[in-house]
């Protein structure tokens, strides 16, 4: 089977589930990942025959798609600010949203000219602490997550970019695994904040594939991670010292309402690019 034979096959088993146009670039990012062409030369190379290695994943790749599993999961890759990140079903696919959470830090840091240290809280694939780090490389970064097997994967895409995270596996929930942490300037987290409810709304994709433990809060409970993560905050903070959040759209005023309540002053919400509130910055007296 030729590269464009392939390419063709690909668009029409997956148009009728995405459409003419997701379809189209799905198969792109499929072409490349099978055969490491990008898609110029995939063009000048239309004719030219799969291996047969590459014949073997085709199907297989197909397969999975036609499952709905993410394509990011199929090519074991995601792209955030500029970084090829490796990704599984133990973490997240890192969103554009994440991105705008990760340049505010890295903006309000560079406007003060200093070098602070951040720790992010549920780092899964590493995605913020490795762009921050990248970007701001004096600072000093640290991560934690509960779960080992998203540990696996940010310390495997730190070690590929070069870029030195202090990782750990802590339940940023249980106060007596935080006591031990150090002090910090700035604390970031892009924590679970879907309620269980919402699940019946969101893509399959997500649902079925991504990892539940880094998505949803129980409906009675949605500020669940803010909460804590806020007396966390209070605890190892230095005076002055800033708490970002990504946040579920629904509940903004709530949180800032919350983070106030707790002591913090200059709440600020924020608006990502789609204008839904997204995410939260807050100050420790």
């Amino acid at each position: 089977m030729t590269i464009q034979a392939a390419f063709v096959q690909i668009i029409s088993a997956l148009t009728p589930i995405h459409g003419d146009r997701e379809a189209a670039s799905i198969a792109h990012i499929l072409m490349e990942h099978i055969t490491g062409l990008g898609r110029m030369d995939r063009i000048v190379y239309k004719d030219k025959e799969l291996t047969e290695d590459q014949e073997v994943q085709l199907p297989i790749a197909l397969e999975a798609m036609l499952r709905n599993e993410p394509v990011q999961y199929v090519t074991g890759t995601a792209w955030f600010y500029g970084m090829e990140l490796k990704v599984t079903p133990d973490v997240l696919i890192p969103r554009p949203e994440t991105e705008e959470l990760a340049e505010w830090i890295i903006e309000d840091v560079r406007k003060a000219g200093t070098q602070p240290g951040i720790l992010d809280i549920g780092t899964g694939s590493g995605a913020i602490p490795l762009a921050i780090k990248k970007n701001l490389p004096l600072a000093t970064v640290s991560a934690i997550d509960i779960s080992s097997g998203a540990l696996k994967i940010a310390i495997e895409n730190a070690n590929k970019l070069s870029l030195a995270i202090n990782f750990s596996l802590v339940d940023v929930l249980d106060a007596n695994a935080t006591a031990a942490l150090p002090s910090y300037d700035i604390i970031v987290s892009n924590p679970p904040y879907i309620c269980e409810h919402e699940s019946a709304g969101m893509q399959e994709q997500v649902v079925s594939y991504e990892p539940n433990i880094a998505l949803f809060v129980p409906d009675n409970d949605p500020l669940r991670f803010y909460r804590r993560i806020g007396q966390l905050g209070q605890e190892k903070l230095s005076a002055g010292g800033g708490l970002y959040f990504e946040i579920n759209e629904a509940y903004g005023k709530e949180t800032v309402s919350l983070l106030e309540e707790q002591g913090y002053v200059n709440v600020v919400l924020k608006q990502d690019l789609y204008g839904k509130d997204r995410m939260v910055k807050a100050t420790k007296f």
